[in-house]
Order: structure tokens, then sequence, then C-alpha cells
């Protein structure tokens, strides 16, 4: 029988093309001349953190693999091909070789449906995976020399109301966390989203996507939205975090709403330790933190 499994880590990641194109990265095929350091640096924190870590796993939940029918986990062993972004096909073609734990895929998906929960596994060895999933995965572990895990955004809770979304992803997250102990895996949990998410409907410069004098946040009030959210993670107010959340998504479209920051604090027991917030910046005028709460250096019970 498997040891216990635990939860290291779980990172805020979000998941803007233009990481990837800034970088330069080999397995993308655009190029450009940099851009959006501060972010990128502080990915590069993170991958110091999760080489140090070691966890088996990788585990994302993405909002741009949506589905209506249940919560799907990706349960293909081995998928290679292409994924490009339909909003920046100009900035994102990325050629992906992706090892999954589908041990762990079971698992989840088991416990998703002793939760009460819809679940489906996805088994299609040609599906294309998500550029949510890729580039938050590709940013915090670019060698992808970790199996991962990739779980879809089931939208249809969120007709009823966001209260009720919220619920699910609660019962996803704790799901989650029983099959990773089941397991015996040490696991790593990564969160696809933005903070705020409202942007600029053209580029400001489309000759030069990266032009750094022209990026900046859509307004003030988004950003002080942001900076409310961002100071009660640095804080350790779990409380006051999870109850204003509601709020921020009405107020600023934010990417929250697809249940990934919920899965994830759901799945690590919502932990009332301060946050590490390793960069915060704007992508198209979009709020974008990459955060870290680290469980394994015994802050919450899970460790």
């Amino acid at each position: 029988m498997a040891s216990k499994g635990q939860i290291l880590a779980g990172f805020l990641a979000p998941h803007p093309p233009h990481l990837i194109y800034g970088e330069n990265a080999e397995a993308n095929e655009p190029r450009s001349t940099g851009g959006w350091e501060v972010l990128r640096w502080a990915y590069e924190n993170c991958r110091e953190r999760i080489r140090d870590l070691k966890p088996d796993v990788i585990l994302v939940h993405t909002p741009h693999w949506m589905t209506i029918v249940g919560h799907h986990v990706l349960r293909v062993p081995h998928l290679s091909g292409v994924s490009v972004d339909p909003i920046f096909p100009h900035l994102f073609r990325y050629r992906y070789n992706i090892n999954v734990d589908v041990e762990l895929a079971d698992a989840v998906h088991d416990e998703a449906l002793a939760s009460g929960l819809l679940s489906r596994k996805m088994t299609n060895p040609n599906f294309r995976v998500d550029y949510g999933t890729i580039i938050s995965l590709h940013m915090l572990n670019p060698n992808w020399d970790i199996p991962i895990l990739s779980i879809s955004a089931n939208n249809s809770p969120y007709y009823f109301s966001l209260k009720v979304g919220i619920e699910e992803m609660n019962k996803l997250g704790e799901a989650t966390r029983r099959a990773i102990e089941k397991t015996g895996r040490r696991a790593v949990l990564a969160a696809s989203n933005t903070l705020s998410h409202f942007h600029f409907d053209r580029e400001p410069n489309p000759a030069l996507p990266e032009d750094m004098s022209k990026e900046h946040i859509f307004s003030h009030e988004n950003y002080l939205w942001d900076m409310k959210v961002v100071n009660l993670m640095r804080q350790g107010k779990m409380d006051e975090l999870v109850k204003v959340l509601p709020e921020f998504i009405n107020s600023t479209a934010s990417e929250v709403k697809s249940g990934s920051l919920f899965w994830m604090l759901s799945a690590m027991g919502f932990p009332k330790i301060p946050a590490r917030v390793h960069g915060y910046w704007t992508v198209i005028g979009t709020g974008n933190a990459v955060v870290e709460w680290n469980l394994a250096g015994g802050g919450n019970g899970h460790a």
C-alpha cells in the first residue's frame, strides 16, 4: 500500500502566452526581443522552488479546457502535438511532449464521483492540450521532466450561480487532496488564472507586441482590487480572502471565476499562512500575480 501522499505547495500560475513569447522558449515558434520580465523572473523563482521540492507530479486546473458536462481529467499516458492560442496565434505556437500521471487521474476521477460530482476521463490519444495547461506548466517546469495531471474547468455549475460554482470547486479540491493522499503522491498544485481580467481589445503596437512602453493595467480600480487580494494572500488572511473573492470576481471580471484558485485553496485546506508573492504585473491590461503557498515548510497541516 502506498504511503500517504501530500501536497507540497500550491502556485497561482497565470497563463498569458506573452510570457512564453517573451522568454523565446525553444518549443515556441514565434520569436521576440523580450518583455514581461517581472512575471518571467517571478516564475524563475518558482522553478527553483519546485526543483527543491522534488514532487512526483504537478496538477493544474485550467480555465481554457472548458467542459459543460462534468469535471474532466486528462487520462492519456503520453501526449504530443502543437498547441496554438486562438487569440494570439502570432505569439503562441508551442510544440509539447507531455507525460500524464494516469493512476492519479483515475483516483481524482473516482474521488470526484464519490463526492457526488459529475466527472469524466479524457482518453482521446489525439486530444490537443489547451494553452492554459501548457503555459502555466512550462513557466513552472520548462523541462517537462515531472508528470502532470490537467483538470478541466466545468462551466455548467455557474449557470446556476457563482455560489454553486464555488461550492463545486471546493468539493473538487477536497476530492483531489484525497486522491493525492491515497496514491502516495508528493504533489504540487497550479491554479492557472489571472486576477483582474479586463483587457484591451487590440494590441497597442501590433508591429511589436512586446513593446513595454505600451503596457499598463486596464484601470486604477482594477489595480486596487488586485492589490487588495494580493495583500490578503501575503498576510495569510485566508478567511477574508475567500469572503472577498466573489465581489472581486464581479467587479473585475476576474478569471478566478473559472474555479482554479478555489480548487487549489480547497485542496490545500485553505491554509492560513502568508503566501509568497513572487511577482505582479500586467499583460494587455490584465492583472497577473505569481504566488506560492509553501506547505512543505510546515506552515499548514498537510505537510
